[in-house]
């Protein structure tokens, strides 16, 4: 896809398709108002009529509007005027891409991107709409025999912005959206992949390739090297499958001096799930494909990190193996040790997840890092507690947590910040070992969280627990991608 930002009167553009957009009430939109003039009222008529009445996710195409050299124009319904915020923005420019997927058009001017929104700048409104429009395009199909045919692909997108000095901030904001955009559509990709073709072997390729093209160091430990670093919560987890695990490296060196404390990502890549021993239910277990999303979101924001060339110092670390039951899986009651000497007693082998990362949270110290972020799908309590909509963050400093929380806020991949507080620990007690790897029903998301901690001693640390934010179910099914875009914002923030 090919993004261009102009200024000029929407009348005017010799374009596939122009984007306006129509308020509730039937009140056009700025841009909307230049174009009715310079076809003598003929939207006015159109609302008029009843065909459109600005209601959101609505729209209406038309053909061959007299007095305009563009081949249509698509009205895109706005919602309330007084409640045009950043959600209502966003859905508007998926509610366009949709429409203009149907229709012929390879090219298409948008004057969404003029809106107002209270608080949010022209580079806020350009990344959005990149970002919106490359999700709109995205399409999943690598596995199918005959992917399904389609009309002529969108490739050519201009965004309009107010004033010609808003140009160059513009097209700043859109080189970042779309480098973030790859970043996140690797993601997707990755979390698409059905788990026999997505193991830990091919998620290293992954990395091995992503350092080829793009400039970064890649690192790959086998078992025997996990064996001798101590990894015994990380390779517990491994031991039922016949898949060998994966402790998994990347590096970006892009500070000015080399010697500079990196932020290492740490993504939790378990390539499918079955609960082990404590089996998963049969429905919808194939969606445990998509636990690993995290270790898709590190190597996605691995990718965006090299695009942008951030004069910071980064590091991804997946730890990557497969959950399944089996002669050799370890099971309830056993007791492993981890890297950090700290035993584990497993009351449940479905809470494994925090196993593979408390070994590589220990790894990290080896970093010295400015701040550690891990990256999981880590518990249904999570999605319980705040849907589909918001990432659970948690975090043993509060100025990263809301360096994370303003992050989101700034891509509109947004986190929602919760307690940590000692407390909560109380839940973690063994009779037989120094911590269980679950604790009680009640705030499981926070006790997981809390299990993490442990391992996190000597660094700033923050868990993003995206177990309901990283995929999506039903006709949408498929990975989301996030939290790319709050990762790569919450980089590019430090990196300045």
């Amino acid at each position: 896809m090919e993004f261009s930002i102009k200024s000029g009167s929407p009348e005017k553009q010799r374009t596939g398709c122009v984007v306006v957009g129509v308020f509730e009430g039937r009140k056009l939109s700025a841009s909307a108002r230049d174009i009715d003039r310079a076809a003598k009222g003929f939207l006015s008529d159109v609302l008029r009529r009843g065909d459109h009445d600005g209601k959101a996710g609505t729209t209406v195409l038309l053909h061959c509007v007299t007095g305009l050299p563009s081949d249509r124009v698509l009205l895109v319904g706005l919602g309330k005027e007084r409640e045009m915020g950043e959600s209502a923005y966003r859905r508007a420019i998926d509610t366009a891409i949709k429409a203009l997927r149907a229709t012929g058009a390879t090219d298409a001017t948008f004057y969404l991107t003029d809106l107002g929104l209270r608080k949010r700048d022209t580079a806020f409104k350009v990344e959005q709409a990149v970002l919106g429009i490359m999700e709109g395009v995205y399409r999943f199909d690598r596995m199918k025999s005959k992917p399904a045919e389609t009309k002529r692909a969108l490739r050519k997108v201009t965004l309009h912005v107010a004033r010609r000095g808003d140009i160059a901030e513009g097209e700043a904001a859109a080189a970042r959206a779309m480098a973030i955009a790859e970043g996140v559509r690797l993601a997707r990709d990755l979390g698409n992949l059905p788990a026999n073709v997505c193991t830990p072997a091919y998620l290293a390729g992954e990395a091995e390739s992503l350092a080829k093209h793009h400039g970064l160091h890649c690192e790959v430990l086998g078992e025997k090297e996990l064996e001798k670093l101590g990894m015994g919560a990380f390779l517990a987890v491994a031991r039922g499958s016949r898949q060998p695990p994966r402790l998994i490296v990347l590096e970006h060196r892009g500070a000015r001096k080399k010697d500079e404390a990196p932020v290492v990502l740490v993504g939790k890549g378990v390539t499918f799930d079955t609960g082990g021993i404590s089996l998963k239910p049969a429905a919808e277990m194939d969606e445990m494909k998509f636990d690993m999303c995290g270790a898709a979101s590190v190597l996605g924001t691995m990718k965006a990190v090299a695009l942008m060339k951030l004069p910071l110092n980064v590091v991804g670390v997946v730890p990557a193996t497969e959950n399944m039951p089996g002669g050799n899986a370890v099971k309830p009651g056993d007791i492993v040790t981890t890297m950090s000497g700290q035993t584990v007693e497993i009351l449940n082998t479905d809470a494994e997840g925090r196993l593979i990362l408390c070994d590589a949270l220990t790894w990290a110290e080896r970093y010295k890092p400015a701040a550690v972020v891990d990256i999981a799908t880590l518990t249904g309590a999570m999605v319980i507690a705040l849907g589909h909509v918001a990432t659970g963050l948690f975090a043993n400093t509060d100025s990263l947590a809301r360096e994370l929380v303003q992050a989101g806020e700034a891509s509109w991949d947004r986190a929602w910040h919760l307690p940590l507080w000692d407390d909560y620990q109380e839940a973690l007690k063994s009779n037989f070992a120094d911590i269980p790897n679950i604790g009680s029903r009640a705030g499981g998301a926070i006790t997981a969280a809390c299990f993490l901690e442990r391992f996190a001693k000597s660094y700033p640390w923050a868990h993003l627990d995206i177990a309901g934010t990283a995929w999506k179910s039903g006709t949408e099914k498929g990975a989301t991608g996030r939290p790319v875009a709050l990762l790569a914002n919450f980089l590019t923030r430090r990196s300045a």
